[in-house]
C-alpha cells in the first residue's frame, strides 16, 4: 500500500499533470458543518469565524500567540527513560512515540517557554493534544516540574494550558506518579508567593484534571471546553441516569463554581495580564490591555479568587 501511495500515485500524477491537494485544506466546523479555509482558521487563532467554535490549537502556535510579538525563550525538554516498561498493545510504545514525534515535531506533549505577556513576565506551559492525546507521562511530568522551577527561579507567575486525555497508560504507575510530583511543584510555587493560573482547554480530563489542572489560584476556560475526570458516557453507564445538557462543559462548571471565568481565545493574553497585575499588586496600564475583560464584568467567583 505504501509503495502504491508513495511511488505509483505520484508518478501517475506527474505524467498527467495533476497536483496533489492537501487533505486538510478545508476544515469542517463540528457545530455547524461550515467549511473554513485552513489559512482563515489559523489567522483567527483556530476559532471558527461564524460559529465561534474553538478548535484545538497547536502548542507552539498557542505559545507564540500568548507572548508579546510571539517572542519567548523555549525551555529545554528534560531527558527521561524511554519505554521503561517495554509496553506493547496493538503497537509498540516506542513506535507510538516515534510516530507522534514525526507528526508533531515535538519530543513529547509539553511545550514551555518564558517571555512577556503585555509586559508581564511569566512562564507558559502548553499541552500538545496531537502528541498521544496530550497524555501525562514521565517526560511531560518532568517538563512541567522544570517549568515550575524556572518560574520560581525567575520570581514570575506560571500559566498552564492543559489539553489532555489523562495519564499515559503505556507508562503505568510511573505515569500516575506524575500526579503527586506536579502537585508538589504547584505547592512550591505558591509557597514562593507567585501566582499560578490554569487556562482549561478542550479537552481536560482524567489524571490531569485530578492534579495540577484544578489547583490554580485562578481557573479560566475556553468556551465549550470539556473538563472532567471521567467521561459523560462512562458516568451515565455507571449511575444509569441521563446527565444534564452541557454537562462537563466550561460554562456548566462556571455555573457550579469549578471555573472562575470563561474567556474567548482572543481575549486570553490581555485578561491574563490584567489579573496577574492585580494578583501581584502592580499598576495596570489600560492602554496595553485593550480587549481584556473589564474588571467589573468578572464573575463573583473570579473576584473572590484574586
Amino acid at each position: 500500500m505504501n509503495w502504491i501511495t508513495n511511488y505509483v500515485r505520484p508518478k501517475i500524477n506527474s505524467m498527467l499533470g495533476r497536483r496533489e491537494v492537501p487533505e486538510n485544506l478545508w476544515i469542517k466546523c463540528p457545530e455547524t458543518g461550515e467549511m473554513v479555509f485552513h489559512r482563515d482558521l489559523e489567522e483567527n487563532k483556530w476559532v471558527i469565524p461564524a460559529s465561534g467554535f474553538h478548535m484545538k490549537m497547536p502548542a507552539k502556535a498557542r505559545l507564540k500567540d500568548l507572548f508579546d510579538d510571539g517572542v519567548y525563550e523555549a525551555l529545554a525538554q528534560p531527558k527521561v527513560a524511554q519505554d521503561p516498561l517495554k509496553f506493547r498493545d496493538s503497537k509498540k510504545y516506542v513506535d507510538r512515540l516515534r510516530d507522534s514525534r514525526i507528526k508533531t515535531d515535538l519530543e513529547d506533549t509539553i511545550v514551555a517557554g518564558i517571555g512577556r505577556v503585555k509586559g508581564v513576565k511569566l512562564v507558559g506551559v502548553v499541552h500538545e493534544f496531537n502528541f498521544m492525546g496530550g497524555s501525562l507521562g514521565m517526560a511531560a511530568g518532568e517538563a512541567i516540574i522544570k517549568a515550575f522551577e524556572k518560574a520560581i527561579a525567575e520570581k514570575c507567575p506560571l500559566v498552564i494550558f492543559p489539553a489532555s486525555g489523562g495519564a499515559r497508560m503505556q507508562e503505568g504507575i510511573l505515569s500516575l506518579m506524575q500526579l503527586p510530583r506536579t502537585t508538589v511543584a504547584v505547592q512550591m510555587l505558591k509557597e514562593a508567593g507567585l501566582p499560578y493560573i490554569v487556562v482549561l482547554t478542550n479537552p481536560t480530563t482524567g489524571g490531569v484534571t485530578a492534579s495540577y489542572a484544578m489547583l490554580g489560584d485562578l481557573h479560566l476556560a475556553e468556551p465549550g471546553a470539556e473538563i472532567c475526570f471521567a467521561g459523560k458516557r462512562v458516568i451515565e453507564q455507571t449511575i444509569r441516569e441521563k446527565l444534564p445538557e452541557g454537562f462537563q462543559t466550561s460554562e456548566y462548571l462556571m455555573e457550579h463554581g469549578m471555573v472562575d471565568m470563561v474567556i474567548k481565545r482572543h481575549d486570553i493574553p490581555s485578561t491574563l495580564a490584567r489579573v496577574l497585575k492585580i494578583m501581584m499588586k502592580k499598576p495596570i496600564d489600560a492602554a496595553k490591555l485593550n480587549g481584556s475583560t473589564p474588571l467589573a464584568a468578572l464573575p463573583i467567583a473570579a473576584s473572590a479568587s484574586i
